[in-house]
C-alpha cells in the first residue's frame, strides 16, 4: 500500500509539474543588436524602446497567441559599438549562446554586411537599420529593413531642396565607413540628377574636431549636407560650422537627428536646418506612439523607433499567419506577403524588388522638415517619386 501511495503521489506531482514546465517553455526572445555606446546611441535606444513596447503589447494579454498557444516575448540586447567585428561577436552571442532567431538590428551598414552570412546561414530574421543596398537581396531572404533609406528618399528630397532653397554648391561630410560611403554614392547621384554637383568629404567615425575640414570645405560652399552622420556627430558638425561663421543652409537628408542636433548644436545653430522626417506626427496612431514613448522615456523620441515597432507588429502577425514561432522560413514568407498592414505609421507594405532584388524594404511615406524654434516642422510630404 505504501508503494502504491508513493507512486500515486509521484504521479500527481509530475502531473502538477508538467503544465509549469510547458508554460516555462512557451516563450521566444527578440534580440536587439545595436550600438548602445557611441554617437549612434539614440538610434539604439529607440530600437530597444520599440521592442519593449511590442513585447509589452502581447505580454499584458498573456503572450502572443500562435496556433492555439500563447508565447511570452522576452528581450536580449547587445552592444556592437558601431564596429563590424564587435557586430559579428554580438550576433554570435545572440544566435549561439542565446539561441535567438529574431533580431531587431543590426543598426549600422557595416554591421549589417558583416553579419549577413551569419544570419542567412542561421535563418535568423533581422530588421536592420543599415542603409547599405548590400543589407538586402535574394542572397539574404531573412533580412528585412523596416526603415526608409537613402535609396528611397535621396532623389525626391534633394530635388525639392534644390528647388526650394538658393543652394547651388553643396558640400557633404560623411563618415568613412560602409554607411557613409553608400550614402555618399546615393547622394552624389541624387544631386547630379537634380542638376547639381555634390562635393563629398569623409571623416573617421570617432572624429570630434571638424574645424580644420570645415574651414577648408565651407570656403567654396553655399550649403552644407550632413545627412549620414550619427545624431551626436551631426550636432557637433553643425555647432562647429556655425562657430566658424557659416550662415548658409544645412541639409540632413538621412536619418532622424533632430533632437540631438538641437541638443548638441543648440537651438540657434539648428534654426532653419532642413531635416529628413521619417514620420508624420499628425497621424493618430503615430501620435499615440509618441505619447506612449514620452510617458515612459521622455520627450526626445528618435524618429526611427516607431518603424521598428511597426516592423515587430508585422512580425508577430506573420508568426500568427504562419502558425509557428520556430520555422523562420515560413515566418519570413508570411512577413514578406503582408500588404497594407495597419501599423503605428499607417498601412505598410513591402517594396524593393527593382532596387534590391527582393521586396523586403518597408514601403511608407516620408517627409522633409525644417527646424523652427527647436522643433522639426513638416514642410513637404514625399514618396519615392517626388516631394510636394
Amino acid at each position: 500500500m505504501k508503494r502504491s501511495s508513493m507512486a500515486l503521489a509521484l504521479a500527481a506531482a509530475a502531473a502538477l509539474a508538467a503544465p509549469a514546465v510547458a508554460r516555462a517553455q512557451d516563450s521566444f526572445t527578440i534580440g536587439v543588436h545595436a550600438s548602445f555606446s557611441g554617437a549612434a546611441a539614440a538610434f539604439a535606444e529607440g530600437m530597444l524602446a520599440a521592442t519593449e513596447f511590442a513585447a509589452d503589447d502581447v505580454n499584458k494579454d498573456g503572450g502572443l497567441e500562435v496556433a492555439g498557444r500563447r508565447y511570452k516575448v522576452l528581450i536580449k540586447q547587445y552592444d556592437d559599438r558601431y564596429k563590424a567585428q564587435d557586430a559579428v561577436t554580438a550576433m554570435d552571442r545572440l544566435m549561439i549562446q542565446d539561441g535567438i532567431r529574431f533580431v531587431v538590428g543590426p543598426l549600422g551598414s557595416a554591421a549589417a554586411v558583416a553579419t549577413k552570412a551569419q544570419t542567412t546561414g542561421g535563418k535568423v530574421i533581422t530588421m536592420t537599420l543599415g542603409f547599405t543596398p548590400r543589407a538586402l537581396g535574394p542572397d539574404a531572404p531573412y533580412a528585412f529593413r523596416t526603415v526608409i533609406t537613402t535609396g528611397e528618399f535621396s532623389e525626391p528630397q534633394v530635388a525639392w531642396l534644390l528647388k526650394n532653397t538658393p543652394a547651388k554648391r553643396v558640400v557633404s561630410l560623411l563618415p568613412n565607413d560602409e554607411t557613409g560611403q553608400q550614402m555618399g554614392a546615393g547622394n552624389t547621384a541624387a544631386y547630379a540628377k537634380a542638376g547639381s554637383k555634390l562635393q563629398v568629404d569623409y571623416f573617421e567615425r570617432e572624429r570630434v574636431d571638424f574645424v580644420p575640414i570645415l574651414t577648408r570645405i565651407l570656403a567654396s560652399a553655399d550649403a552644407l549636407e550632413i545627412g549620414g552622420a550619427a545624431p551626436t556627430t551631426a550636432g557637433l558638425i553643425l555647432k562647429q560650422a556655425r562657430e566658424l561663421g557659416y550662415k548658409g543652409p544645412v541639409f540632413v537628408t538621412g536619418g532622424d537627428v533632430t533632437a540631438e542636433l538641437v541638443k548638441v548644436a543648440g537651438k540657434e545653430a539648428a534654426e532653419g536646418a532642413y531635416v529628413h522626417l521619417p514620420i508624420d506626427t499628425s497621424l493618430p496612431a503615430t501620435a499615440a506612439y509618441i505619447a506612449r514613448y514620452k510617458a515612459k522615456y521622455g520627450p526626445n523620441m528618435n524618429g526611427f523607433s516607431p518603424f521598428f515597432y511597426s516592423g515587430l507588429q508585422m512580425l508577430f502577425a506573420a508568426m500568427q499567419k504562419a502558425g509557428t514561432v520556430e520555422d523562420t522560413t515560413k515566418i519570413a514568407d508570411a512577413l514578406g506577403a503582408l500588404k497594407d498592414f495597419p501599423t503605428a505609421l499607417g498601412p505598410a507594405s513591402w517594396t524593393g524588388k527593382v532596387r534590391y532584388g527582393i521586396d523586403h524594404q518597408i514601403d511608407l511615406p516620408f517627409y522633409i522638415g525644417q527646424i523652427r524654434d527647436g522643433v522639426a516642422v513638416k514642410v513637404a510630404t514625399c514618396d519615392v517619386n517626388s516631394c510636394r
